[in-house]
């Protein structure tokens, strides 16, 4: 027997104005809750959703809808998987709620299964520290709880990025199951069409995508040079029936159904006929991730290592290239990148909020720079004229915010790190890049780190050099001077610090006003 896994990916992002830069739009004064329509454009979001619900989003729900209820009766029932973002969840709500209600009835039918993701479709697992990709994962689970009424159990982390510590983050997180490429470089012979171990991990299955079968609908569909076309989906059944293996995932955008390939093509025909053309097959079952992890045994393992060994389901090379490729796309993730502390020192949700948005990965898409096949696709996708357009406007408003940013938290020029004693060994790690985040570190931090830095007058040297604020040096000086220490110590310099935070947030009114 024989799994057939279908599962749709299902994503918009919130687009960036393309004339943020060329019209002189930075470092406008403005109120911080209209940093969102300040840098995206909401025109051409709605726009682009709209008519992806009508040539693909309403039409294919409602097929899958009425194949799930035809056999639902039925020995072999039409079971198909969605991993859909959190920010098209938002643009749901904000552009066609009757949208969100119809991936709702889908959920109720016991016969779709919802996959988990980074909210924002971001790299943050690439990061060194995961704490912002299990921040945004949990988001996303919660998200898809609260509006499908589903908890996801698999995960499919951003564009299938894989390597053995995304795994490992991953099966800590308590997922069973995770999607990845199939391809070559990491199966060494193998067949996708299994479920693996990931190295290094003990519960977790990873399974792979069928990128040949996948491709067969999502590229060459309508391609009227395939020696295949026109493809049927009876042709396409007998293709899935003469493959050996447990399980074949096939994993599309959803917008090949009547965006990419239009309703013209034929393609919702297609997907119309294929769940019967499968079942038609004894030996061919429709299944979810879940239920193929439970039912098969690993037939080996998987080592994709972190360092140089990441895997994607992008472009030809079939790594992170097509997002950190080329010169622009490392300057705005390094911008991006180093933004994390000191939004994070802010505790301001709405920072916080358009930091995300900056990261998700259609940003970095939009600037690959390498031509062919694989150019003109990212040139399909991409609202800009060319990639270094794309480049310009991101990295302008990724400059912009971190301005407006550094404004409201009260940024020193290098942060201030927590040690216990001298030498490497004795880092708290604990920092603070700004005046808020070193307040808030002080409330927190180990009393033997306060005494320690107390008693060198690091607080005041880094206040005069880093923050340049004399005034405030002065008085963590004074508080050196009372010869205070443990919690007393601890109090005295959470007063002054908190004093001098509020005085200069009154003095230049960023906390309510324009910035």
């Amino acid at each position: 027997m024989t799994d057939i896994v279908f599962i749709f990916e299902v994503h918009q992002p919130h687009r960036l104005r393309k004339d943020y830069f060329w019209e002189n739009r930075m470092f406008k004064r403005l109120k911080k809750e209209k940093l969102f329509d300040y840098y995206f454009n909401h025109e051409l979001d709605r726009e682009i959703f709209e008519r992806a619900c009508r040539k693909c989003y309403f039409p294919s729900n409602q097929i899958l809808l009425d194949l799930i209820d035809k056999h639902k009766r039925e020995k072999k029932q039409v079971k198909v998987s969605f991993s859909i973002s959190g920010i098209f969840l938002e643009q749901c709500e904000m552009f066609n709620k009757d949208l969100l209600e119809s991936f709702k009835q889908l959920a109720e039918t016991g016969c779709v299964e919802f996959l988990n993701q980074t909210y924002h479709h971001s790299l943050a697992s690439l990061y060194p520290e995961k704490t912002e990709f299990m921040e945004q994962v949990k988001l996303h689970r919660q998200t898809v709880k609260d509006l499908l009424g589903y908890t996801p159990q698999v995960f499919e982390n951003t564009e299938l990025i894989y390597n053995n510590a995304i795994a490992k983050t991953v099966e800590e997180l308590g997922y069973k199951g995770i999607f990845t490429e199939g391809v070559e470089k990491i199966l060494h012979g193998k067949s996708p069409n299994y479920p693996y171990k990931p190295k290094g991990c003990k519960k977790i299955k990873v399974l792979l995508r069928n990128y040949k079968l996948t491709d067969d609908i999502g590229f060459r569909f309508s391609a009227r040079w395939w020696s295949e076309w026109p493809l049927t989906a009876d042709k396409y059944a007998s293709w899935l029936a003469a493959t050996p293996g447990q399980c074949i995932n096939i994993f599309p955008d959803y917008e090949t159904f009547g965006e990419h390939h239009w309703p013209e093509t034929g393609i919702h025909e297609f997907l119309r006929h294929l769940p019967k053309e499968i079942l038609k097959w004894w030996h061919l079952h429709m299944a979810t991730p879940s239920e193929v992890i439970e039912k098969h045994e690993v037939a080996g393992e998987i080592d994709v290592p972190e360092l140089g060994g990441t895997v994607s389901w992008a472009d030809l090379e079939r790594d992170a290239s097509c997002w950190l490729g080329n010169t622009m796309q490392w300057a705005y993730y390094t911008s991006l990148r180093r933004l994390e502390q000191l939004v994070k020192e802010t505790d301001d949700e709405d920072f916080l909020k358009v930091w995300r948005y900056f990261q998700t990965s259609d940003h970095l898409y939009y600037m690959f720079t390498a031509g062919g096949a694989p150019g003109e696709v990212h040139s399909y996708f991409s609202p800009f004229n060319t990639p270094t357009d794309a480049y310009i406007t991101a990295q302008s408003a990724i400059l912009d915010f971190e301005n407006r940013v550094r404004l409201a938290a009260i940024t020193a020029n290098e942060p201030f790190l927590f040690y216990k004693g001298v030498g490497e060994a004795n880092f708290t790690g604990k920092m603070a890049w700004s005046l808020k985040g070193f307040l808030k570190a002080l409330q927190n931090v180990e009393i033997k780190s306060i005494d320690f830095h107390n008693s060198r007058g690091d607080f005041e040297k880094w206040a005069e050099q880093s923050l340049h604020d004399k005034d405030l040096a002065i008085k963590l000086k004074e508080v050196r001077n009372s010869k205070l220490n443990g919690q007393e110590l601890r109090k005295a310099l959470i007063k002054v610090t908190r004093e001098r935070f509020t005085e200069l947030v009154q003095q230049a009114k960023v906390a309510t006003e324009y910035f």
